[in-house]
Parts: structure tokens; sequence; C-alpha cells
């Protein structure tokens, strides 16, 4: 047999052996500390390089003086090399109790902090993904106390637009009942407005229900702006006249887009009644329907006056009518039309904003084309 391979079958049986011993020896501190892991590899990975040469110097029939030699540099590069293994080692060790400590300063609820200068690559990109993770949470906490808080609104709101109608019909029933009336059809007229509106608030907050638990099912179909815009004009007419207000509709070519034509027509309505109920006598609400950068856009401009800087920000909260006042006023509603505008626009991919203009304020409805 060549000597060159006797050499290497020797150095590989004697540095394999104690391979397979060290490998048991992990096996059996599997549970120890990560300080305990990688001695013991350092201290295998030493002992299987001298296993392979002092194997190899005995085979190789050298003096003992030689020997003696060899076995004295083996045993001091050993120690050497172990001790720099178990520096390195330990800088390993300190980074991971500092990732422990930020990450279970991250599970009782605080901002992960990173620690700074990781040892290991795989430090850095365990301690990064936590810092997303982090964020992620937080961003995630925070949508949660909004719409915590926006439930405790609407809650607050219902009660109260609840209230007043059904203390009027109490007190008309009641009047009513004790022949008390001096004008019954009057009553009853009034009881009939008072039945429409709560049956309208019932209607929008079982459409905000499905919409928050995301059970809003859409039928999607080529639809066309033009013929949404034209359909609110004529439903909105009568409303735009009774208040003195020009009402006006135009679409720029036939843009269509893929979309449920019920909803989105909802949301025209919502936001043109909304526009009309806001903008004084002789003023002008306009709808447009155009092809945008980002999609086919529905604008609707009013004549309100604009919105102040400081409620802009709240104009699709649930309950917002632009006041302070608990009770809606005559004709309003429950202020669910335009969160549930914003709701149905999301359904759809689109994006809903709201933005002032010289004579008032403009919403902007974007969604993707059809092709």
């Amino acid at each position: 047999m060549n000597d060159t391979l006797q050499v290497a079958l020797i150095a590989a049986a004697a540095a394999g052996g104690v391979g397979v011993m060290g490998l048991l020896a992990l096996w059996l501190l599997r549970h120890r500390s990560l300080w305990v892991s990688l001695a013991a590899v350092a201290l295998i990975a030493v002992l299987a390089l001298v296993a392979g040469i002092v194997a190899t110097a005995e085979a190789m029939f050298l003096s003992t003086h030689d020997f003696r030699v060899v076995l004295v540099v083996c045993l001091v590069a050993g120690l050497v090399s172990l001790g720099v293994a178990l520096v390195l080692g330990h800088r390993v060790v300190v980074g991971s109790r500092a990732l422990r400590e930020a990450t279970r300063a991250f599970g009782t609820g605080e901002q992960f902090a990173a620690p700074a200068d990781p040892p290991t690559a795989e430090l850095a990109a365990l301690s990064k993904e936590l810092a997303r993770t982090s964020a992620r949470l937080t961003a995630s906490r925070q949508r949660e106390r909004a719409l915590e808080a926006s439930r405790r609104e609407l809650v607050a709101w219902v009660s109260h637009d609840l209230r007043t109608p059904l203390a009027g019909l109490r007190a008309m029933a009641e009047s009513l009942e004790d022949d008390m009336a001096d004008d019954p059809a009057r009553y009853h007229k009034q009881i009939r407005v008072e039945v429409d509106r709560l049956s309208a608030m019932v209607d929008d907050l079982f459409e905000l229900s499905r919409i928050h638990a995301g059970a809003l099912r859409l039928s999607l179909a080529r639809v066309s702006l033009a013929d949404l815009v034209s359909d609110t004009v004529a439903g909105a007419d009568a409303l735009a006249q009774s208040r003195g207000v020009h009402l006006n509709g135009q679409a720029s070519g036939r843009v269509m887009v893929r979309a449920d034509g019920r909803e989105i027509s909802r949301v025209l309505s919502n936001l043109v009644i909304n526009a009309i109920r806001h903008t004084p006598s002789d003023g002008a609400v306009e709808i447009k329907a155009s092809a945008g950068l980002d999609g086919a856009v529905l604008a609707v401009s009013d004549g309100c006056g604009g919105i102040a800087t400081t409620d802009i920000d709240r104009v699709f909260d649930i309950g917002w009518r632009g006041s302070n006042a608990r009770t809606p006023g005559p004709g309003e509603g429950a202020g669910l039309g335009l969160a549930i505008a914003r709701g149905i626009v999301e359904a759809h991919a689109g994006r809903i904003t709201v933005g002032n203009t010289p004579t008032g304020c403009r919403f902007e409805v974007v969604l993707p084309m059809s092709r």
C-alpha cells in the first residue's frame, strides 16, 4: 500500500474515532447551555486533530525524542487553538444572551431593541427578523386599540341615535293611544319617517358589521363608471332639487372597472348624498369619472366650504358627522355612510381619499380598471 495512503487512513481512523465519541458526547449534552456545546465542539475538534497526528507519528516509527517533540507541539497548538475557540465561543454566547434578554423584554410587551454588533450573521439576521416582527406587532396593537376605540364610539353614537327616534315614537304612540293628538295624520306620517330612519340605520349597521367581519361578498363584473354616474345623478336629483343644489355628472370616455356594481353604486350614492347635505343652497355638487394613472377615478366635489384640518383625518371614522353633536340633525344619518364607503372600496382593492378645494372638499375613489 502506498505510504501516503496508509498515513492518511491511520489519521482518518484516529480522528474519526474521536469524532464519533464527540458526537455521542454532544448528544448527551444536547440539553445543556450553548456555552457547554461550543466548548465541547472546540475540544472535540482539537482532540481529533491531535489524535490523528499522534497516531500517524507512531505509525511512522519516529524516535522517542522526535515523537515527544511532535506530541508537545500538538498539545501546545491544541491548547492554543482550544483557547482561541473558547474565546470566540464566549463572544457568541454573550451575543446570544443579549438577544435572549431583548427577546424576553419583547415578550412582555415592550418594543424589541436589537443588541448592538451581533457576533454572527445568524444572530444578526435573527435580530432583524425579531425587530420586523416587533414593528408588525406594534402596528397590530395600535390597529387593535384604534378598532376598540372605534367600537366604543360606535356603541356611544348608536345608543344616542336610537334613543331620540325611539323616544319620539313612544311619545307619539302614547298621544295617539290617549286620543291627545291634535293632528293624527301628521303623527302617523312622522312615525313612518322615524321608522324609515331606524330601518336605514339598522341596514347601515348590518353592512358595517359584514365589512368588519370580512363577510362582504362581492359579485364582480365589468361595470361602466359612466353608467354608475348617470344612475347616481338620476337617483339623487330629487334630493338636490329640494335643497336647491345643482347636481352634475360627467364621465371622460368609457371607463370600465371590475367591481360589484351594487356596492360601488352604494359608495357613490353615499358620497353624493353626503355632499348634497353639506352644500348650501345654490351650491354645486359635481361627479366625475375618468381614467387615472393608478386606475379608474370617481371624484365627488361639493361646496361645503371645506373640512377643518384637525378633522380631515377623522372623516371616515365611524359616527363622525363633522360636528360634536351626539344627536343627528334633521335628515342626517348615523354617521356610518363614509365608513361603509371606505370598507367597500378597500374590499375592491381600491382606496378612497378626501381633500379640501377652494369651495369645499373632494372625495376621490380609485379602483382597479378592467382590461
